[in-house]
């Protein structure tokens, strides 16, 4: 098996070459981020307001508004993708994603029932209610699946999918009765960078750093299980540990993105294509390449939102979820091929 984790588009000193292009593009969006939109603004102006904090209107756009969603927008997206990763490997599912285990859909009804039954109404409060919703929904997939008859692949899969429905089902019935929260809700559950404090950025960033490091570490133990189980088991792959460990990093990871941005689909789903077409499928590359990837995809995604419906903003979720549902039509045409 291990000459096949080397099939990307590099290896060896090609993959440094790969990761410089992939930081260059992460800076070149995050510059874009910053300098484009209803207003653009030359880098020399962008440097001017991020280090006068003089209080002009400039200052004011690029510090208190643009550079909050450039810094949010990677960071979610870094996650989203690192996420995604560990989804398809323990899903052993090339069309699986954070969605499909139902952890979105989890967070979004956490922020639903919070605003409605709560009355919480702070951004930072729906962001903590988002991230425990993940957590809460990451442990109930896992513990139903588990106790099934024994986990597996197929049966977390199955148990996400079944929960991501009900959980839909449930927020679709509290928005119709709920009307006064409809508006405030749906632009979050859409998906959005706009309109949200750094605070979230510096709250996440932790979370996010704690379920990459979690990742990195059953990196190794990850690449055996791309096998099936009886091959990692025989390699001494503890697949129930395994297996916990992973799905607790895709809770930090998938969690602390919707806590800053909401649901943004399709994320997990498209990046990890991406990131085993660069370098290969070694897990430690694997990863590192999705979240610079994941990171890009999301500012980007984000810069065109600014555009699409101009002089109107739209979700950012929404753009993901376009470019996601092609290229979710693109791979279950290639499997039926």
């Amino acid at each position: 098996m291990a000459p096949t984790y080397d099939r990307g588009i590099s290896r060896g000193m090609g993959r440094i070459w790969v990761y410089g292009m992939l930081v260059a593009g992460l800076g070149a969006a995050m510059l874009m981020s910053l300098t484009l939109g209803y207003k653009v603004y030359t880098l020399a102006e962008v440097w001017a307001a991020l280090s006068a904090h003089d209080g002009s209107e400039t200052a004011t756009v690029i510090a208190g508004l643009r550079l909050p969603r450039a810094l949010i927008a990677p960071l979610a997206g870094a996650a989203l993708g690192m996420a995604g990763v560990l989804v398809q490997t323990l899903s052993r599912n090339r069309i699986a994603s954070p969605d499909t285990l139902g952890l979105n859909a989890g967070a979004s009804l956490a922020v639903v029932l919070a605003t409605v039954v709560f009355g919480v109404q702070s951004l930072v409060g729906l962001s903590m209610a988002a991230a425990l919703g993940a957590l809460i929904t990451s442990i109930v997939v896992f513990g139903v699946a588990a106790g099934a008859g024994g986990l597996s692949p197929l049966k977390i899969v199955l148990v996400g999918v079944t929960f991501a429905s009900l959980a839909h089902a449930v927020v679709e019935i509290i928005l119709t009765s709920n009307e006064a929260q409809l508006q405030q809700l749906l632009f979050w559950l859409s998906g959005a960078f706009v309109d949200r404090p750094i605070s979230l950025f510096f709250n996440g960033l932790p979370v996010v750093l704690a379920g990459a490091a979690l990742a990195f570490l059953l990196s190794v133990a990850l690449d055996a299980m791309q096998a099936d189980d009886s091959t990692a088991a025989s390699l001494g792959v503890p697949l129930l540990a395994v297996r916990g460990l992973s799905f607790l990093a895709v809770s930090l990871l998938t969690g602390a993105a919707v806590s800053m941005a909401g649901p943004v689909a399709f994320v997990g789903l498209v990046v990890p294509h991406i990131a085993r077409r660069l370098v290969g499928l070694r897990h430690r590359h694997q990863l590192a390449a999705a979240a610079l990837s994941g990171a890009i995809y999301a500012t980007l995604a984000d810069v065109a939102a600014r555009f699409v419906i101009y002089p109107v903003e739209a979700p950012v979720g929404a753009i993901t979820a376009v470019v996601g549902a092609v290229a979710l039509l693109a791979l279950l045409v290639r499997r039926l091929a």
